[in-house]
């Protein structure tokens, strides 16, 4: 099935990794694509194999996370072909080290490409989608509330693949011990569809949602959102927060990390995290 017909999408990072695997999946569902990535010879495999398959293709080499590369990145789409219809913010890089080994080089990369790459697409790209009226979780949440109602859809996807990204050498040998983790993981081919989806007319009703597949099982995060019902008083000091969380909010702390939370109706919402513990 066609499904992304005549709309033209860019996706950033998508030289290679899970960027690539949906570049690969969008162009098969006949959309026009924008391949970009800050490396060349990554980029350019990817556009000639979805070219090799017949795909509508073109490569925009520019750095994400700055503010006129964005904008050449978008204006490069828009110039192909003439209009811009879906963007993906793929695009990040990768750093794990405990604090005593903070590097605040390493740091500042993260955030200029994880935070301000989004930031710098999402801005170029969204007056022209205004204009034709075409279609990192907080951001999510509040542009898609921004732009309700305007035509233009905000939504995400959590990634979870096995890719390159945490490897300082993107061509070379996978260490022993990386390759037996990555081989636990879903290959980067696991996330086109929800991507393909959410890019199509499809999805005209999804905004504002963060989107897993995990494998076999999809899954939609929770916005952040208040626990209910809320305890009030005339005038708070600290004691009084302290006794708060000592007694009414003791056993209804939302636990940390990747949990698993049912729909229930948010009054019946306390009672289950009683019984969750409990369990």
């Amino acid at each position: 099935m066609r499904l992304l017909e005549g709309k033209a999408i860019v996706i950033t990072g998508s030289g290679r990794g899970i960027g690539a695997a949906c570049a690969k999946g969008c162009a098969r569902r006949g959309a026009a694509v924008v391949i970009n990535d800050i490396d060349p010879i990554d980029a350019n495999d990817t556009a000639a194999a979805i070219a090799a398959e017949g795909g509508k293709v073109i490569v925009c080499v520019a750095d994400v996370a700055q503010w006129e590369e964005a904008g050449r990145l978008i204006d490069a789409c828009i110039s192909t072909f003439g209009k811009i219809d879906g963007l993906v913010n793929n695009a990040a890089l990768y750093n794990s080290a405990r604090i005593e080994a903070f590097d605040p080089l390493a740091a500042r990369s993260l955030v200029e490409v994880n935070v301000l790459g989004p930031l710098y697409c999402t801005g170029r790209a969204v007056k022209p989608m205004l204009a034709q009226k075409g279609a990192v979780a907080s951001m999510v949440y509040t542009w898609a509330l921004e732009l309700a109602g305007s035509g233009v859809r905000v939504n995400a996807l959590s990634p979870f693949a096995a890719t390159r990204i945490a490897l300082p050498d993107r061509r070379g040998p996978i260490p022993e011990q990386m390759a037996e983790q990555l081989a636990l993981l879903p290959p980067p081919e696991a996330n086109s569809p929800v991507v393909e989806f959410l890019l199509s007319d499809l999805a005209k009703s999804v905004n504002g949602q963060l989107v897993r597949i995990d494998k076999g099982e999809l899954q939609l995060y929770t916005h952040p959102a208040l626990l209910l019902p809320s305890v009030t008083r005339a005038e708070w000091t600290a004691e009084l927060v302290a006794q708060t969380f000592d007694h009414e909010f003791k056993d209804r702390q939302v636990p940390c990390g990747v949990r698993g939370m049912t729909d229930l109706p948010v009054e019946l919402q306390s009672g289950y995290w009683k019984r969750a513990k409990a369990n």
